[in-house]
């Protein structure tokens, strides 16, 4: 016994719960780059299902709305029943939504199917960085929350692998499968220990925190079980305080005030953009119509299942390397050089199509194509995927993180859904190299915007960045109110929005 106990450390512990957290989000990557080898299939002469492209596009970008519905889900359920039900929760539609994929006989059952997807995506983009965050230790959390964007350009490849070699139906039934193994390590995970303190069961969560943490960390133990004392008793005194129609009347005097606040709407102006940048930068269409890029790009005559599975692999490539270089750099000179990069590609990818589509090349080799296709794809996975969501964690100050992170990251989701939707139509109308240059034209605006209002965030704190926004720092006054009003009414915001890690 003595010797298994010395086996699982904390350590394992923690390993076994964050695989519960990865593995679901790490479904963004199976469901997103399903379509890149479900649409080319169902275009096949004779296909059970037959499609045109307003209908693949539909397939493909029906996602984006139910993300938004999966990000207001999830907070009232991790609220009121944990976080490990609502993460169980989140999982359900992705099983289900496979099962339909796999029994799907038309269109619309591929639609229903998608949304589901989308939903449980949207769901698990919520949780999972508070659960993470929640479950481990502070010396291994930033490396935990790492692997999150790893699993999910994993979860690409493996969609993308198996589709180049197997029917999509085979690929859904493994990608079910993968839920389904989800699903038993998340029903064999704890509660969060914080939600436990939270609910006043204050022995459920010493017990949770020492099986996880080990003895090592009473402190932090101690401290998160007094402060969710005070606030718990402050819940309660305002609750009986105050009536119903006073703490509407207060909530909609401070909401007034809020969005008067300059280091409110700014922070939402800027990540709008970011976001916006960071959708249009090409991820997602690379991910969703990957066959479809390569053909246009380089063409058909080359092994293009193999140059999508290298694509992919670069992707987790370059993605490690910039859990390192992030911490190194500034993140408006890491902004800046992989956006640049990422204009630079689409620009000359976009020359490129151009002019090979009309015999301008005086030379032409598919290395070319594939060479400019990975320099776009190094630009995505080492700066427009992991920047938005890093600048987000850093450039809404505490007070009102979650409000605006709420409105900020419905422009992901809409810009994700439009993306994805219109890229059918605008290689039917203006082609890849028209496509490519309104993108980089979008792109480069955002940069633009980003280049005039954000400012420096790494290893600045929130209050820092908060007075820079504001142009002064609080007054003693205006903390000890914001200490109130966030304690009194904006203690559950914080867990009703997170931005989606896609």
């Amino acid at each position: 016994m003595g010797k298994r106990s010395t086996w699982i450390t904390p350590f394992k512990k923690q390993c076994f719960v964050t695989s519960g957290v990865c593995l679901n989000v790490g479904g963004h990557g199976l469901v997103i780059g399903f379509a890149a080898i479900l649409l080319p299939q169902l275009r096949q002469p004779g296909s059970l299902i037959s499609i045109d492209d307003s209908s693949g596009s539909w397939i493909a970008s029906i996602l984006g709305f139910a993300l938004v519905a999966g990000n207001f889900i999830a907070p009232t359920i991790m609220a009121k029943y944990g976080r490990r039900t609502a993460n169980m929760v989140s999982i359900t539609p992705m099983i289900v939504g496979w099962i339909c994929v796999l029994t799907a006989n038309s269109v619309s059952t591929l639609l229903v199917a998608r949304f589901l997807q989308g939903v449980s995506m949207g769901m698990s983009a919520t949780i999972g960085p508070v659960l993470i965050g929640e479950y481990t230790s502070p010396k291994n959390r930033g490396a935990f929350l790492t692997v999150i964007s790893l699993t999910i350009a994993t979860g690409v490849l493996i969609v993308h692998t198996l589709g180049s070699y197997l029917s999509w139906q085979w690929t859904a039934m493994i990608c079910c499968f993968i839920a389904f193994v989800d699903l038993i390590i998340v029903i064999y995970s704890p509660e969060s220990p914080s939600w436990l303190a939270d609910q006043g069961r204050y022995i459920e969560s010493k017990e949770v925190f020492r099986w996880l943490r080990g003895n090592d960390e009473e402190v932090e133990l101690r401290e998160m079980i007094e402060a969710s004392t005070i606030l718990n008793e402050s819940k309660i005194e305002a609750n009986v305080s105050q009536s119903f129609t006073k703490k509407v009347n207060m909530n909609i005097a401070y909401f007034n005030s809020t969005i008067r606040k300059k280091e409110f709407y700014k922070p939402i102006f800027i990540m709008i953009h970011i976001y916006t940048l960071g959708q249009w930068a090409g991820a997602n269409i690379i991910s969703s119509y990957t066959k479809d890029i390569f053909e246009n790009i380089i063409g058909t005559d080359t092994n293009i299942a193999a140059m999508i599975i290298a694509l992919d692999t670069q992707r987790i490539i370059s993605n490690s390397v910039a859990v390192y270089v992030i911490k190194k750099i500034r993140r408006r000179t890491m902004l800046f050089s992989t956006v640049g990069i990422n204009i630079f590609a689409f620009l000359t990818i976009g020359a490129y199509v151009y002019c090979k589509t009309h015999g301008m090349l005086p030379f032409d080799h598919p290395l070319i194509g594939t060479l400019l296709i990975h320099i776009h794809m190094f630009s995505i996975a080492t700066g427009t995927v992991p920047l938005p969501f890093i600048i987000a964690g850093e450039l809404f100050p505490l007070e009102y993180r979650s409000l605006a992170g709420g409105i900020s990251v419905l422009f992901l989701s809409s810009n994700l859904f439009i993306t994805i939707k219109t890229l059918p139509v605008l290689l039917k109308t203006i082609g890849l190299s028209g496509a490519y240059l309104l993108y980089a034209i979008v792109v480069g605006y955002c940069l633009i915007v980003a280049g005039i209002f954000l400012p420096e965030t790494k290893d600045r704190t929130l209050q820092d960045i908060e007075d820079e926004f504001r142009g002064r720092p609080l007054s003693p006054e205006e903390i000890k109110s914001v200490q109130s009003l966030t304690s009194l009414n904006l203690y559950n915001a914080d867990r009703r929005f997170s931005a989606p890690v896609l």
